[in-house]
Formats: C-alpha cells, structure tokens, sequence
C-alpha cells in the first residue's frame, strides 16, 4: 500500500484548515435523518511519528490537553500496520460536537508544535443499525472529505479490492462511499477526484 505516499507526494496546499472538522456535527444530522448511520463515539488523529525525544514528550502533552477537559474524555494512542500513528478520542456517541472539539485540540496542538508537516488526516466513524460501518476522512494537504467504508469480511458485495499487510483480499463498499459523497457534497468539501479516496486499512473505529 502507498496511501500516505500518496496524500503527501502531492503538491501542498497553503495550510491545513483546521476548523472544517466543526462542520461533521451539522452534516452528521443530514446524515442519520438520510441513510440511519450514526457517530459510534470515536474519532482518530493520523500522524507521521517524527524520531526522537521532542516529539513523543509532544504525544504525551498531547494526551494530557484532552484529558484537561472537565468531561475527561478517554485517549489511546495506537500504531497501525503500516507504522502510522493514530491518537484515538473517545467520547459519548451523542456528543459528536464535543469530540470534534477534542480532535481540532489535537491537531491545533501539532501545529503549533511545528509537527504540522506530520499531520496526514482525521478520521470520524459512523455505523448504520444494520453494523455496516464507514469513516469520514478529512485529508489535511486538500482540504476535503471523503468516505471510506470496508466490506464486511468474507463479503462479495460491491468494492474495489486490495491487499493487506497480511496478503488478505480486502474489498470497500464503493456505493456506500459514493452516496456519502453525493449526500454531503452541500455541507462539507467533499474530494471529487476519485484517486485521492484511498484506502486506510487498519484505521481505529473501522
């Protein structure tokens, strides 16, 4: 898999817009009253961990920010397949407003540590009753959303495939993430150009 080569091999906007994931809260209404999936309560950060002792004193400060906030939401930090580090936010699956407010502090706090080059995207699952389940991308370097739903394992319905870490055949729901897109098109920056929706296997909450 080259999906981080290819989000950040790309030419670079003028910044990250930091403030759009405050606009998932409004879209996630359209979305439940539209198609039944709601916000599980999590929510995912995605950066390129830098070597050395500056930056991981950083994670650490990091982590001790959220959980300053008097609702004391839960954080764990976890390393995917591909060696990207996910700092994970959990809040009540209600509350997508105040989760949303802990992943900007996370990726205010990397920017304004000079780790902004490090941030590679955000990530906000939803589930339908039915336990498909999709993630709501927000690329930093474009500016934009996507979604990106996984099959069920072992399921021959409609996806793209491709091959994990462990040379399994993974498969996505491409409807799901098209309809997403045409759903959401009038309340967030949805990305068009279909190369840039690529997969993150592995991510927390999926």
């Amino acid at each position: 898999m080259r999906f981080w080569d290819a989000v950040t091999g790309r030419r670079r906007a003028k910044g990250p817009d930091l403030d759009a994931l405050f606009g998932v809260p409004a879209a996630a209404i359209s979305l439940q009253a539209a198609t039944g999936f709601l916000p599980t309560g999590s929510g995912a950060v995605c950066f390129r961990a830098a070597a050395g002792a500056a930056f991981h004193a950083l994670q650490r400060d990091v982590i001790e920010v959220i959980r300053a906030d008097p609702e004391q939401p839960d954080v764990d930090v976890s390393v995917d397949d591909y060696g990207y580090t996910w700092l994970v936010v959990h809040r009540d699956a209600a509350d997508l407003a105040g989760l949303c407010t802990d992943l900007h502090v996370v990726n205010t706090t990397l920017v304004e540590q000079g780790f902004a080059s490090g941030l590679l995207c955000t990530l906000v699952p939803f589930a339908d009753p039915s336990g498909r389940r999709f993630g709501l991308v927000y690329l930093y370097q474009q500016g934009t959303f996507y979604a990106f739903a996984p099959s069920a394992a072992g399921s021959s319905g409609s996806g793209s495939s491709g091959e994990g870490s462990s040379g399994e055949s993974r498969t996505r729901d491409n409807l799901l993430e098209i309809g997403v897109r045409d759903l959401l098109a009038g309340e967030l920056p949805m990305e068009q150009d279909l190369s840039r929706w690529l997969a993150v296997w592995g991510a927390p909450g999926l």
